[in-house]
């Protein structure tokens, strides 16, 4: 079916691909779907629900019949892309999806006989009602295994994907002719300019008409000039093969390029913020519905004039126009220009205009006005139609059809504008009679449209329409008048059709939509849902509009009253891995290492993921197990000393002369009267009053201070501060930075750990710096700040230095510590030692309902003063009181070691829970395990027994008692 000359597609290079198994060929810029239909392949896919053959109906991107599955390889299979979006490469394997065991022969077509008992909602209706146990176990596993319309990858993608952020001052959207004049006027103006078009090429609809004339010059002579000064433009980026699926706040949108490169980059998401934004999106043309108006060979009509025009590909041989609009004659008559016998032209209006009335007799076509489709011939492929007369409630009269033999009919409903992405921008859009169209209205962002997406299908009114965008200049369109027949009146006459289809991919028709609106479905959001028209991979490109008028018909309103359905992100399918970018694998949630990853990895630890980090668990030795090797490190603190890599902890510097004012508000503890040199534990609340985080603040000068959270809190602490330091406090003077990867963090705690520093200290008086106390000089000769602190119960230090000398650091503590046993520790000792002493963790000892009381830390807050956060919402009744959940030290009876999480009962046979356990270890220390709970007015319960339930279904006895396990006077604390 190829034509001999002409197209845009480059004969030199032939290309080599299989469909379904069988080899074809066809040349460099062919589609997919334009190669196999120069190959006589006309039978495309099959129907989601009823497994009818299904050939193409469009050239582009509301394409929603022809889908197949790509196959590129081992994890490169993509499922349900269009036919007609598949630029052509050397060796392309694709095939037809949602059939068994062929295409041509499909066992599952059978369920078109059963059509008349599968109307819209039958699984409703038919499955689900009182037993319920049915739809569960059978039919709905039987209806999944039948649906989809093709298979997920099972292998991991091998590709990678790439993000970038982008800015300008205009972008548009769409490469057509208003596109195209767009672009260059913005340019000229001044602006930068990124012009993205879907398809391989720019030029819209100029590419299926070269034979066109564009302000005076052929459409191919125009295109070609305007297309080099787009690229040789300093100031415009021109990206093909680029949708535009999602339209954001503030002119921020997101786009998806096709890549497909050698080294695998195979897509990237573009995320652009833009002053303007001009859409140029084009228009689609509504297809006509009739019955059988879904056989191979039933296409629209400007599909098939593209075909021809723009990939030298004849639809057909001998073709039927049925028509409602004048534009379906000019791509009928250019049809017949390449070849195409054109049998006849059926006019759903009684008076066409006169022009066209009379050109088609001078071409020796048949004109029937006032005529339609009563039906179709044909199996997987149309062999002819029954032209019938329309009666006087536009119904074609079959009683008088006529057959008129044929391959090809071409359908020409009118035009609907793409206003999928201004409806994304929150802007209304309104109707206008004239176009029977929905256009956009009234806008709420800086963006305007032009072309066809605006009503001007003229291509001089859209040039200069598009230029006008490109400059932010007003542009008033001309005067309208249309002689198209509404598209409510098209569908009242296929109200009565049996397969007269709507949506061509879920199998919608027209009797379905009016079963719906007879069931008592009034809005067209819930038709939609109920039938699921409008719902396919074509998010109701094709048929959309003509799904809304079917249903204004079948309610007997206008189509503007029954509105508009939403449209939502993403416009187009778009593929996982372009959202993810390199956000999978280990990236998915990336791992952070600590500065002596390294060295712990050598030293054999075992590491265990804490939030965003990767920390080192336990340092088992050879042979040694890790339980074993957790109460060694445990019994070195106690007895000697211990290193930690505590580099984890977010660090955030507050400096300014309001500092102290900021963390006053924002914390529970009284800060004002902090000295510099000095430390305080401090808790952070949420407005409820609930424990948000903890952390030491410690106050380095009159102006500054260095905080610490938690290890898992870091960003969002950060977060919390910043936005109450730019939304409520904007007058305060102070900044924060993140500081948690510039300092490195080592940990030395026990009884020598003053002993092992001391030689190496300089400019600090280590005698005299206090608990909670804290200096800058050097260590090791590294610049360092020097806190004394503890989180073990024992004397202790954390050293911070720049990350770069952490390795230098670990070495020299090492080398000072050999004398004294310095052992190096992990999570699950630091664990252990902070719960023998009764130190709560964040998140594990708290619950999101604990308040600082709960955890026995009510002595934190500053009781003068005025405000902080979440202090109103600690003065609420329920947030005091004896009865709430405390916190509660647990013995077991005898060596077994309750499960964290189990709940805590009064009794064994009880049902009701009073608590949690929230921590449990063994302590090597103690000899014997220990456990931390929240527990119901546990601080008046001392001495009391509760049950712990357990996975054997028996609840076993722990006493309650202190919190604090080890050296609760704090001796070795301050040593």
């Amino acid at each position: 079916m190829r034509l001999p000359e002409g197209g845009r597609i480059d004969r030199s290079q032939p290309l080599r691909f299989t469909f379904d198994g069988r080899a074809y060929r066809g040349f460099a810029g062919d589609t997919l779907a334009s190669a196999l239909l120069a190959n006589g392949i006309t039978l495309f896919g099959r129907s989601f629900k009823y497994h009818r053959p299904r050939g193409l109906l469009a050239a582009g991107a509301e394409e929603p019949n022809a889908l197949v599955e790509l196959d590129r390889g081992p994890g490169r299979r993509e499922p349900n892309i269009p036919a007609t979006l598949v630029p052509l490469e050397e060796g392309l394997v694709a095939r037809s999806q949602n059939r068994w065991p062929s295409l041509r022969a499909d066992l599952a077509s059978v369920a078109g006989l059963a059509a008349p008992l599968l109307p819209a909602g039958f699984y409703y209706k038919t499955f689900i009602g009182p037993g319920r146990e049915a739809w569960h176990r059978r039919w709905e596993p039987l209806i999944r295994r039948m649906a989809g319309l093709g298979r997920a990858p099972a292998a991991p993608d091998p590709d990678h994907y790439a993000n970038r952020f982008a800015h300008c001052e205009v972008l548009v959207v769409g490469a057509g002719p208003a596109g195209i004049a767009a672009a260059l006027a913005a340019a000229e103006a001044g602006g930068r300019v990124i012009l993205c078009e879907a398809g391989t090429e720019p030029g819209g609809q100029l590419l299926a008409t070269p034979e066109a004339m564009v302000e005076g010059q052929p459409a191919s002579d125009w295109l070609a000039a305007r297309v080099a000064a787009i690229r040789a433009h300093p100031r415009i980026r021109l990206l093909t093969r680029t949708t535009t699926f999602h339209y954001g706040l503030q002119n921020y949108l997101c786009l998806a390029e096709a890549l497909d490169r050698p080294d695998g980059l195979r897509e990237r998401l573009w995320q652009v913020r833009t002053a303007r934004v001009v859409l140029a999106t084009g228009a689609y043309e509504r297809p006509i519905p009739f019955a059988g108006n879904d056989r191979p060979g039933v296409m629209l009509a400007e599909a098939a004039r593209a075909y021809a025009g723009r990939w030298a590909v004849l639809p057909g041989r001998r073709a039927v126009l049925l028509a409602a609009h004048d534009s379906g004659y000019a791509a009928a008559f250019a049809l017949a220009d390449r070849g195409v016998g054109l049998a006849a032209i059926l006019d759903l209006r009684a008076t066409p205009p006169p022009d066209l009335a009379a050109q088609a007799p001078a071409r020796g076509i048949r004109l029937l006005a006032g005529h339609g489709v009563a039906g179709t011939r044909g199996g997987t492929r149309l062999t002819g139609v029954l032209a019938a007369p329309l009666r006087a409630d536009g119904v074609p009269d079959a009683t008088r059809a006529e057959a008129i033999p044929c391959d090809l009919l071409l359908m020409a409903g009118g035009w609907t504008p793409d206003i999928q992405l201004f409806s994304q921008s929150r802007g209304r859009a309104r109707w206008d009679a004239a176009l029977d169209a929905f256009l956009p209205g009234e806008s709420v962002q800086d963006l305007a449209c032009a072309g066809a997406c605006n009503g001007s299908l003229d291509l001089a009114e859209a040039l200069a329409e598009g230029a006008a965008a490109g400059r932010g200049e007003a542009w008033a369109p001309p005067p309208r008048r249309s002689t198209a027949l509404p598209a409510r009146a098209i569908a009242a006459g296929a109200l009565g059709a049996r397969k007269a289809f709507v949506d061509f991919q879920n199998d919608v028709t027209t009797a379905d939509i009016a079963l719906a609106v007879r069931e008592g479905f009034r809005s067209i959001e819930h038709v939609k849902r109920y039938t699921t028209t409008g719902m396919a991979t074509d998010q109701g490109k094709a048929g959309g509009l003509m799904g809304l008028a079917v249903a204004a018909a079948a309610q007997g309103v206008d189509l503007p009253e029954l509105g508009l359905t939403t449209f939502r992100p993403p416009t187009m399918p778009v593929n996982f891995g372009t959202l993810a970018g390199r956000h999978r694998g280990p990236l998915f949630e990336p791992l952070r290492t600590a500065p002596l990853h390294g060295w712990a990895g050598a030293r054999g630890a075992e590491f265990e993921p804490v939030g965003p980090w990767l920390r080192a668990r336990a340092f088992p030795r050879t042979g040694e197990s890790a339980e074993a090797a957790v109460a060694r490190e445990c019994r070195a603190v106690r007895e000697a000393a211990g290193l930690l890599d505590a580099s984890t902890l977010g660090k955030i510097e507050v400096v300014g002369p309001d500092a102290a004012e900021f963390l006053e508000r924002c914390y529970v503890n009284a800060l004002h009267r902090l000295q510099p040199g000095r430390c305080r534990y401090a808790l952070l609340l949420r407005e409820d009053g609930f424990l948000y985080d903890d952390g030491v603040i410690a106050r380095l000068a009159p102006d500054r201070f260095h905080v610490t959270t938690t290890t898992g809190g870091a960003a969002r602490v950060l977060h919390l501060l910043e936005d109450y330091r730019q939304t409520e406090w904007p007058d305060l003077q102070v900044w924060l930075t993140s500081t948690t990867e510039h300092w490195a963090v080592l940990a030395v705690q026990g009884p020598a750990s003053r002993a092992v520093l001391a030689p190496l200290v300089e400019g600090i008086d280590l005698a005299a710096l206090p608990h909670m106390g804290v200096a800058e000089g050097r260590v090791a000769g590294i610049p360092a700040r020097l806190f004394r602190l503890s989180f073990t119960g024992e004397l202790g230090y954390e050293v911070n230095v720049t990350a770069g000398q952490a390795e230098a650091l670990r070495a020299a503590l090492f080398e000072a510590g050999a004398p004294h046993g310095l052992t190096p520790y992990g999570t699950e000792a630091m664990h252990v030692l902070r719960a023998e002493k009764g130190y709560v963790i964040v998140g594990q000892d708290s619950d999101g309902t604990v308040t600082p009381d709960d955890l026995g830390l009510g002595w934190c807050i500053g009781r003068a003063k005025r405000d902080f956060i979440g202090k109103r919402g600690l003065e609420r009744a329920g947030m005091q009181g004896p009865g709430r959940r405390q916190l509660v030290g647990l013995a077991p009876d005898g060596d077994w070691l309750p499960e964290e999480g189990a709940q805590l009962l009064p009794a064994a046979e009880a049902r009701a829970a009073e608590g949690h356990v929230t921590s449990a270890y063994r302590s090597a220390w103690l000899g014997r395990p220990i456990a931390l709970g929240l527990l119901a007015g546990g601080r008046g319960r001392m001495g009391e027994r509760v049950f712990a339930t357990r996975r054997d279904g028996t609840p076993a006895p722990l006493r309650i008692v202190p919190p604090v396990f080890h050296d609760p006077e704090g001796k070795r604390l301050h040593g």
